[in-house]
């Protein structure tokens, strides 16, 4: 057994003991900080790991989403393209934006998850909405890979970090008063594993919190792996503030500071930061695939370079429907860029 799946096997060892003792399961993860810090501080596994498969699990006829790497992690020409296998053995590609379904049940408070960046990790990843096959990509400023910075006393992104397929926030139309910031909704799942990039869950949604982003309306969804031992115990946000005193508070002061270790203002919140309810939260997913069906459809009139790519492979009656993308899985994953040494500084705010 290697370290990373002794420290979560310890980890769901004492989250089980404590559930049974009504001791709060959040306590154990922040204990466990120190420990994960002897495991690769920027991703919970190695390039030369075998990439995990998927089965969404609310359909058997769903397709098994198999992520696989392209170019060389931590650098400019790393892609992570969400790919299935036909009946023939070919390798399809899927969009992550576009050809994994949503999924949403909005009786069970369930839908698809996809991971970018998983918890306690720096890279910033994410599905990159202009490019043919949306792979994850790691964001460029500047001509530099970006990593987000350690906030004391977490490391790296708090939550297992990604978003919700078939989902959009609308740059053009204002809701709440904000307009969107062109992106799928953004999700936090607070189970108890360390996810990949890549990964899709289904997870049980419990709510969210509105962030202000540069002006822009910027969601964050409160998850939990259905999966995940702690999930039977919570369904609505209050139950996460009961179960898990001090991780709402805490991811909010994290939304709130992280841009502070770049000497960028503190971000602000809308609805005076007080978290939705898991049905509120249903109905701004619903807003927002809405919203995609909008763009995917091609009636949304906007700027084409602000605009994301709808090229898609699934939705057949749309515009811009293929039958497959002229891509060529040609570049392996290589060996990982070094990663620069101030990534494991940590900030005081």
């Amino acid at each position: 057994m290697n370290l990373s799946s002794s420290v979560n096997l310890l980890f769901k060892n004492q989250l089980k003991a404590m559930t049974n003792n009504h001791i709060n399961p959040a306590i154990a993860r922040l204990a466990l900080t120190k420990q994960h810090l002897t495991q690769s501080r920027t991703n919970s596994s190695s390039s030369s790991s075998t990439p995990s498969q998927t089965k969404l699990k609310s359909s058997s006829e769903r397709p098994i989403i198999i992520p696989t790497s392209q170019g060389k992690k931590y650098s400019a020409t790393y892609a992570n393209y969400a790919t299935t296998k036909l009946s023939n053995n070919e390798v399809k590609i899927l969009s992550y934006f576009h050809d994994i379904s949503l999924d949403l049940d909005p009786i069970k408070r369930e839908a698809n998850f996809i991971c970018e960046i998983p918890r306690w990790s720096n890279a910033k990843f994410e599905i990159a909405t202009k490019l043919p096959g949306n792979p994850i990509v790691q964001d460029v400023k500047n001509g530099k890979v970006r990593f987000v910075k350690n906030l004391f006393p977490h490391h790296g992104y708090i939550h297992n970090y990604g978003a919700f397929p078939q989902t959009w926030e609308d740059p053009f139309i204002k809701h709440y008063d904000l307009y969107g910031d062109n992106d799928p909704l953004d999700v936090c799942e607070i189970g108890s594993n360390i996810l990949n990039t890549g990964d899709v869950k289904r997870c049980k949604i419990l709510g969210s919190l509105a962030l202000i982003d540069d002006g822009e309306l910027d969601w964050k969804v409160i998850v939990i792996d259905i999966e995940d031992e702690l999930s039977q115990y919570v369904n609505d946000i209050e139950d996460v503030r009961k179960k898990c005193p001090g991780l709402l508070e805490a991811t909010k002061q994290w939304f709130k500071d992280y841009k502070l270790a770049d000497s960028k203002p503190e971000n602000k919140f809308a609805f005076n930061g007080n978290y939705k309810s898991a049905k509120e939260t249903i109905e701004i997913i619903q807003e927002c695939h809405k919203s995609w069906q909008n763009l995917i459809s091609g009636k949304v009139k906007g700027s084409k370079d602000k605009l994301p790519s709808i090229i898609n492979t699934t939705i057949k009656n749309s515009p811009g429907y293929i039958k497959d993308y002229e891509i060529k899985l040609n570049d392996p994953l290589n060996d990982d860029d070094p990663i620069p040494i101030d990534t494991n500084k940590s900030y005081y705010f």
